[in-house]
Formats: C-alpha cells, sequence, structure tokens
C-alpha cells in the first residue's frame, strides 16, 4: 500500500464503528483488504456475539472399520456443551446401535479404522470436511484413538497453504464381549504453535470463510 493510500485508510475508530454494523459475510470480506482491516475486523468483541449463537451449524462424523460403518452421529450446535473457557472443543456421545451401522464389529487395529468429520451449515446450504483420515497403530484399551489433520489456510490475507490450525478427534474405546466399541467421540480444533485448544469464536471465524456464501 502506497503512502497516500495509508494517509487516505480511515482511522482506527471509524473502521471500529462501521464494523459494529456490518455483518458476518461483510467482516470477512472487510477483513481481506490489508492487515490493519483484518485486524479491526477480526476484533473479539464484534465477533464473540455473532459466534456464542454458534450459528446453525451441524458436526456430522462417521467412524469406519473397512468399508462397515460402525458409527454415524449427528450433532447440531445447539445441542453442543460449551465449557468455561469457552474453547473450541466437544465431547459427543457417539450415536451407537441405532440403526446406522454396527458400533461393535470387533477391530484388530486402528489401521482398520477411518474417520470423517464434517461441518454443515444447517439447510446443507454448505458442508466443510474437517478431516477424512485414516488410523494408525494398535489400540490401547480404556485410552483414545486419536486423529488430526492440518487444516487448510482460509485463503484471507496469505499467500501461505497452511492455517495453523489442527483439526484433533479422538475416540473412546471399550471392550464388551470380545469386540472393541466406539464409546464416545470428542472433537475440536487445536492452534500448532501452542498445541492447545482455540476459542470458539477463534475456530467459527475460521469455519466461515468455508461455510458462509459468498
Amino acid at each position: 500500500m502506497s503512502e497516500k493510500s495509508l494517509k487516505s485508510s480511515p482511522r482506527w475508530s471509524v473502521l471500529s464503528l462501521v464494523a459494529n454494523h456490518l455483518d458476518p459475510k461483510t467482516l470477512i470480506i472487510a477483513s481481506c483488504v490489508c492487515k490493519s482491516w483484518s485486524i479491526c475486523m477480526s476484533s473479539d468483541h464484534l465477533w464473540k456475539p455473532i459466534c456464542s449463537t454458534l450459528y446453525p451449524i451441524i458436526f456430522a462424523i462417521d467412524v469406519f472399520n473397512g468399508n462397515v460403518c460402525l458409527s454415524t452421529t449427528i450433532k447440531p450446535g445447539n445441542q453442543l456443551v460449551v465449557d468455561k473457557s469457552f474453547l473450541f472443543r466437544f465431547d459427543i456421545g457417539a450415536d451407537l446401535g441405532n440403526g446406522h451401522g454396527d458400533p461393535s464389529v470387533a477391530i484388530e487395529a486402528m489401521d482398520n479404522l477411518r474417520v470423517t468429520w464434517n461441518v454443515v451449515l444447517g439447510g446443507l446450504r454448505s458442508v466443510f470436511t474437517m478431516m477424512d483420515c485414516k488410523g494408525k497403530g494398535s489400540f490401547v484399551l480404556g485410552l483414545e484413538g486419536w486423529f488430526s489433520k492440518e487444516l487448510p489456510h482460509s485463503g484471507c490475507c496469505s499467500s501461505g497453504d497452511a492455517s495453523g490450525l489442527v483439526a484433533d478427534l479422538r475416540l473412546g474405546l471399550r471392550k464388551s464381549g470380545g469386540k472393541v466399541m466406539v464409546e464416545k467421540i470428542s472433537v475440536g480444533v487445536l492452534s500448532i504453535l501452542s498445541w492447545r485448544y482455540v476459542c470458539i469464536d477463534d475456530a467459527l471465524r475460521y469455519l466461515q470463510h468455508f461455510l458462509l456464501p459468498f
């Protein structure tokens, strides 16, 4: 940006005032103008009220043993339990024995498992795949099967391919009658830099680049 355009750029107070009257789609577009606009349009005081509603999103999680579906779990955003730290990490009970496959098929190794996690905008208006990956190694019963995938960059204000975020999915496993069963599912989004779960507003702000129609 030239020195002339910098001098003619709106003052921060003006940007902040205007930002309070913008809808989420316009905030995302405006945040791509330049770095200073990105900082202003990404302010927590703008996004926390928007994201606290969790938007009309739905989590769709499938667990496969080879070609056999063990469980299909559908969880609307308004049914997710938010922790007191407002982190994007949720414990979800797997939908077992509900006609969506056999959750107690015998599994001998993580290599046989494949999980998919899709985030759907209400009304099936758009879908973003958080992960579609296979497991590795052996089971440690009583612990968790862990799956992770680095998420792509949103494409805004950066030429890099990575977002610095990782989709995280963990399966709670138990043994029953000689078979391994999926007992629970936990999902979240981690920061690569801190390896800690990000806030809900940061994760949803990222997802809206892929879910909101432009």
